[in-house]
């Protein structure tokens, strides 16, 4: 019987981003009432959450996945704060990122290649960002979930794309994700 672990597939970020999202994080733990925090060296940009892949057939996953190494890096901007979930009780507290044509081509190669494996297709839009908070726990938040958005809403980095990573997942470990293998895009 072969063990499993869960993957995922997504863009890591620079340090000088996770230490600004760090930041935001610490300043906002004591107004909202989030169970879980992410370590910073967690933050990441989902692409495809894969789940339970057994040991025997990770190796094909990983070689599927250098096809994403035929395209070519690109930047996008992380910018403001959002949520997931009720108004006043969110389940996910996120930086967001823009939507831009290079991130969706990116986006729609890893369903494709996750779909040759046979993964299932998401049918739902995708939406791009940081999860910097998730769980919420407690009374609802008031219309302080809004103050917030409207305080971070012009806060914004460019943050240069240059690699996927295909990570294994380790619930009892901070951080949680292991990078199993980087797949680096062309440079421009």
């Amino acid at each position: 019987m072969s063990t499993q672990s869960h993957y995922f597939i997504a863009v890591p970020i620079k340090e000088r981003l996770k230490e600004q999202l760090s930041t935001w994080q610490k300043n906002l733990q004591p107004l909202l009432t989030y169970k879980q925090w992410p370590h910073k060296d967690d933050l990441h940009i989902t692409l495809k959450f894969l789940g339970a892949i057994g040991a025997d057939q990770i190796q094909n996953v990983q070689h599927a996945f250098k096809r994403l190494e035929s395209l070519d890096a690109f930047s996008v901007r992380a910018k403001g704060i959002g949520t997931f979930g009720q108004p006043d009780k969110p389940r996910v507290l996120w930086a967001g990122v823009e939507k831009n044509k290079a991130l969706m081509a990116l986006y729609h190669r890893v369903e494709d290649i996750a779909s040759a494996c046979g993964f299932t297709k998401d049918n739902r839009p995708y939406r791009p960002h940081i999860t910097l908070a998730k769980k919420w726990q407690g009374p609802p938040s008031g219309d302080i979930v809004q103050k917030i958005k409207r305080q971070y809403r012009n806060e914004h980095s460019l943050l240069n794309i240059q690699e996927v990573v295909l990570y294994q997942i380790h619930p009892q470990q901070t951080p949680k994700y292991e990078a199993k293998t980087v797949y680096q895009l062309r440079s421009r």
